[in-house]
């Protein structure tokens, strides 16, 4: 099959040839005024991002890994806490716990959204950890270390039952740290509130990473924070900066984690297109669910999205049996697909001292190894949905075939 004939897992092309003028605009100004750190770019995206979440700050970072570390720092997490989150996410979603000082400590999913579940995270807390009345904290059973946050992850660009864990938040007296690094602009529709939020806008603060493949994605690295406390956004703007509350004077060790001015032009520019993106990517999911309907797609699950939910697909993500040979059948037709995430963190080699074993958290072992990302980009035509569903339908249905000889046999 010829190259033209492909269709990529990603597309980053497309969107950057048609902003190319305004792209390189940005990359001449800071040319000409040596504007590279900090300054009225930075300033200007902070501003707009934050008004695009509704929320108070936004404090740009280097990576969305420094957004995270630095929200839990600011928050209040300590060296020797504990913090729970999932198994079932990208490892910088931990790595930000573990460099703050702090230890993971996991919880499953829901299968159906792929998201942290509540009741897991109530079942953690009530069965191996201990309240201890003096101190009015929780502490880990296991450890002795006292729990003192949660970090949710909407994953793929679905948000988690916030109003859930903000109640348990809030009886166990809980920082809720969100990890929306996959979610910008994603909503939830708060039925205590009775209002929709956007992802950024409920935890104590939360992080975005801006990595090229993200829905608003950098040039390169880039990550931020958003928040609607006014003492964490001034923390995490010293903390991304060596500490310094100005040049010269360190209120704290900190660290080099600032926004570039030039990324921070190029997703201001981009950020004037996200919604208009985001629709794309919505459409372009209901057209998946309407051709893998139209094609008795019922060995193929496709993502749930309950009601409530206004996800922003960064990540179109089914689950079949046979997955790998899934992967070489659509390769072999020139559909592009990709895994996330293959190994759930609890099993990864950098958290064997926490001791978890195979069977521990059996809902994410399940979903990692049959989750599979199909193409899905705000450019991606309809005539190339239908190949890969095509192509997917046939696998199956081969699969399907195969099994059945195998059983009359």
């Amino acid at each position: 099959m010829s190259g033209k004939d492909n269709i990529p897992f990603l597309d980053l092309v497309t969107p950057h040839v048609e902003l190319e003028e305004e792209l390189t605009g940005i990359l001449k100004g800071a040319l000409h005024t040596a504007g590279f750190i900090g300054g009225p770019m930075v300033e200007q995206f902070e501003n707009a991002f934050a008004k695009f979440c509704d929320a108070k700050y936004c404090v740009g970072a280097g990576s969305g890994t420094d957004a995270l570390r630095f929200a839990l720092m600011a928050g209040g997490v300590r060296p020797g806490d504990v913090v729970i989150t999932v198994p079932h996410t990208f490892i910088a979603t931990t790595e930000a716990i573990s460099q703050a000082g702090a230890e993971p400590r996991f919880v499953d999913i829901d299968e159906r959204t792929y998201n942290i579940d509540p009741s897991k995270v109530r079942q953690y807390l009530e069965s191996q950890c201990t309240l201890d009345s003096r101190l009015d904290v929780v502490v880990d059973n296991k450890s002795g270390k006292p729990v003192t946050a949660i970090v949710p992850v909407h994953l793929y660009g679905q948000m988690a039952d916030m109003d859930s864990l903000l109640e348990i938040a809030e009886q166990y007296n809980l920082i809720l740290i969100e990890d929306a690094c996959q979610a910008h602009g994603a909503q939830y529709f708060s039925k205590k509130e009775n209002s929709w939020r956007t992802a950024g806008s409920i935890g104590r603060a939360a992080a975005f990473s801006f990595y090229p493949g993200k829905n608003l994605g950098a040039c390169g690295e880039a990550g931020a924070i958003t928040t609607n406390d006014e003492e964490i956004a001034r923390k995490t703007r010293m903390l991304r900066d060596h500490g310094q509350s100005k040049k010269y004077y360190h209120d704290m060790e900190g660290y080099n984690g600032r926004l570039d001015s030039i990324q921070a032009g190029f997703l201001a520019v981009k950020l004037r297109h996200l919604s208009r993106w985001n629709e794309m990517r919505q459409a372009a999911a209901a057209r998946y669910r309407e051709l893998f309907s139209e094609m008795n797609g019922e060995k193929v699950r496709l993502p749930y999205e309950p009601d409530g939910s206004r996800c922003v697909y960064h990540l179109f993500v089914v689950r079949v049996e046979d997955r790998d040979e899934a992967i070489k059948h659509l390769a072999s037709a020139g559909v592009g697909t990709g895994i996330h995430y293959p190994i759930p963190l609890h099993l990864q080699k950098a958290y064997a001292n926490l001791r978890y074993k195979k069977g521990d958290f059996p809902i994410a072992e399940m979903v990692a190894s049959e989750a599979l990302s199909l193409p899905l980009y705000p450019h991606l035509r309809r005539d190339q949905q239908s190949r890969v569903v095509s192509e997917l339908h046939n696998f199956v249905s081969i699969e399907g075939r195969s099994l059945a000889a195998s059983k009359s046999a």
